[in-house]
């Protein structure tokens, strides 16, 4: 995966992450500038990325949309079944890079969605198992190794929804040559370079000026 797909991938999972209320919009828009910063470009996405914090929960609900659409990624609306399934796969994606122990991943998964979204079914199931620990033969550790086994079948799970999420007319696209991952160009000679406002090295947007 090069850079840019792997920051179309975050990018996406940011949205999706977002959309379920698990992370906040500043984090979002660290996202949009580390894209732009991997090489990503479209108009939506260089206003997005220049948010402020005091902007971002006020103007991430209408930016995020088109930025993903001109670079064809995919937006589901809240409360959909795509869009749980897709925040599914970003915290397996996020277990697996370090951030979330499995112990958090079964526990965040199940207080989310229950045992009412099939594909995180077995991670609602490997909660249980966490909570009866104590009475039973098996250790954290083995619960731990199906924990992780099943993140990393979500996260190479496809990308497909299981439901339409044509919520209306499509948004107008700047380009439709830019498939996923894959930066546009910016004109020769041209001084433009991406400014954030957010330092994307801080973790959770913590590097945003007041």
């Amino acid at each position: 995966m090069t850079s840019t797909e792997a920051a179309a991938t975050a990018l996406e999972d940011h949205a999706a992450l977002w959309g379920m209320g698990e992370i906040r919009a500043t984090d979002v828009v660290t996202a949009a500038c580390d894209a732009l910063v991997s090489g990503l470009d479209s108009p939506a996405l260089r206003i997005l990325a220049a948010c402020t914090r005091a902007e971002a929960d006020y103007d991430v609900p209408d930016l995020l949309p088109p930025a993903l659409d001109e670079l064809g990624l995919t937006f589901h609306p809240a409360g959909s079944v795509a869009g749980q399934e897709a925040a599914t796969r970003a915290l397996a994606a996020r277990m697996l890079a370090g951030k979330l122990t499995p112990r958090e991943l079964a526990f965040q998964i199940h207080q989310r969605f229950g045992h009412e979204l099939p594909l995180a079914e077995q991670l609602a199931n490997l909660d249980d198992d966490y909570d009866v620990l104590e009475y039973g033969d098996r250790t954290q550790a083995q619960v731990d190794a199906e924990v992780t086994a099943e993140a990393l079948r979500l996260a190479q799970h496809p990308r497909v929804p299981t439901e339409p999420t044509d919520t209306g007319p499509a948004l107008p696209r700047q380009s439709d040559s830019h498939p996923k991952g894959k930066s546009s160009e910016i004109p020769p000679g041209s001084n433009w370079a991406p400014t954030c406002p957010f330092d994307s090295s801080s973790a959770g947007g913590t590097g945003v000026p007041p």
